[in-house]
């Protein structure tokens, strides 16, 4: 009997171990973050690099993490023609300070943009081992804000536009910057 009743808590254990759900897979979608292009606006299909761009979210100190393999401040800073960008997952608005050319010793060249985007947040059950995500939906009436720290004829953004207001992966463009 003392074998059985040995067996059966062996038995027990064993099977209340850690189940296959218990680890989230890291292929599993989760809260995605905002795809931008940078094009050229004189030639607006082609896409443009941007130099030294670092971005600063509202309350923020350091930036960004725009390039997660460099280290350092370089980890801050994105040199391509695109940027994903998180999204407040407790508010419905999120404020950026975008900073074209970052650090360049003239002063004259570097130059600030805020964009603001507004939007309503949607919370998904995944699974008891990756929790909740949230997906994005922009407001399609008032979708984004783009100002200067100064004035606006000093943006370096010029034109911006929503291709996609459903933000639920990160492999499509939402929103294109021209300059």
């Amino acid at each position: 009997m003392k074998k059985i009743l040995a067996f059966l808590m062996i038995l027990g254990f064993a099977s209340s171990s850690c189940e296959p759900d218990d680890i989230c897979d890291p292929t599993t979608p989760t809260t995605p973050r905002m795809l931008i292009q940078f094009y050229d606006i004189k030639s607006p299909t082609v896409l443009k690099n941007v130099d030294d761009l670092k971005v600063i979210g509202e309350g923020m100190t350091e930036g960004v993490v725009l390039n997660p393999t460099a280290t350092g401040d370089a980890k801050y800073l994105a040199n391509g023609n695109n940027i994903l960008l998180p999204l407040n997952t407790e508010a419905d608005h999120v404020k950026y300070k975008f900073i074209l050319n970052y650090g360049n010793k003239n002063p004259l060249i570097v130059n600030e943009d805020y964009l603001e985007l507004n939007y309503t947040r949607v919370s998904s059950y995944v699974s008891r081992a990756c929790g909740f995500k949230t997906t994005f939906n922009l407001d399609e009436e008032n979708t984004f804000l783009v100002t200067d720290s100064t004035t606006a004829d000093e943006l370096w953004i010029q034109y911006a536009i929503a291709t996609q207001y459903n933000i639920t992966s990160e492999n499509e463009t939402i929103i294109k910057i021209y300059f």
